[in-house]
């Protein structure tokens, strides 16, 4: 059970990503720092010892995109998450219905401040959607995956995959794995649930590299499904921004422990004594 990335933490608590990342060390797992951290890539580094992955989206400026990426590499970072699946945002009606803007004490902490500055006003829009349509490069393509793996000695791990050629053109293009993703379902109404492509993906990769899934998860009994039907971990998200608006780092660690708790107790029910006897007879 991995932590995935979620942006602007510090909306849910003072501490945000500082007291995410105590939480995973805590539970020994991974945590992926979001490039929309409210929090430095650095900083989070500093809270002390942890498996951290960092989240990368590709921007117009390839040297901004360049500059984190040695950034990450500098602080320790073991991957580089590069999520696909947002060429544009989606039209996230809630955002702009609420004119989301975000709090003047708060930044992009992995960004200048004349970078962001579009996140902070809304003319008739939410302040993410004009941020997104001033960085992000929405040309992206494989050719950029090369551009990426050219310029960094780290795994590249890519999220917001849903089919099984785009899985095998990732393998193609040497990613080290996979996330199945349809971005928490804020992309595009009607999507795949990320789950019921995991078979698929699995398929195509043929075991040449490791396959994750996030998305949907809130329950151990969640995180069973996934592993048995191929996954070799799951991202969890909103639970944790849950836990850290209730409580901070000890509510981040309530979560973390409950879903391990039920996937031991769904274990023991199912009579798999370890992940690897989790099988999709156990789930049909």
């Amino acid at each position: 059970i991995i932590v995935a990335p979620t942006g602007f933490q510090r909306l849910a608590h003072p501490d945000g990503e500082l007291a995410t990342a105590r939480a995973a060390a805590a539970a020994g797992t991974i945590m992926v720092v979001s490039t929309f951290a409210t929090t430095s890539l650095e900083a989070v580094q500093e809270t002390g010892p942890g498996s951290r992955w960092f989240q990368l989206y590709v921007h117009k400026d390839r040297g901004l995109t360049e500059g984190l990426v040695q950034r990450a590499e500098a602080a320790g970072y073991q991957a580089l998450v590069l999520t696909v699946d947002v060429p544009v945002l989606g039209r996230r009606e809630r955002d702009l219905r609420s004119g989301f803007v975000l709090p003047p004490e708060l930044r992009l902490a992995n960004f200048d401040i004349d970078q962001s500055g579009d996140l902070h006003r809304t003319e008739g829009d939410s302040g993410l959607a004009a941020f997104h349509r001033g960085v992000r490069d929405s040309s992206f393509t494989w050719k950029g995956v090369e551009w990426l793996a050219s310029i960094t000695a780290l795994p590249i791990v890519l999220k917001g995959v849903l089919r099984g050629d785009d899985a095998r053109a990732g393998v193609d293009h040497g990613v080290s794995a996979i996330i199945v993703s349809n971005h928490g379902g804020r992309q595009l109404d009607g999507a795949l649930p990320a789950l019921r492509a995991v078979p698929e993906i699995v398929d195509a990769t043929e075991d040449r590299i490791e396959v994750l899934m996030d998305g949907g998860v809130r329950r151990g009994t969640d995180v069973a499904k996934a592993v048995a039907l191929g996954a070799r971990a799951v991202l969890v998200g909103r639970p944790v921004l849950w836990g850290l608006a209730w409580d901070g780092e000890a509510g981040v660690r309530a979560v973390l422990e409950m879903l391990r708790e039920e996937l031991d107790t769904t274990m023991a029910l199912l009579g798999a004594p370890t992940v690897a006897d989790l099988t999709t007879d156990l789930i049909a």
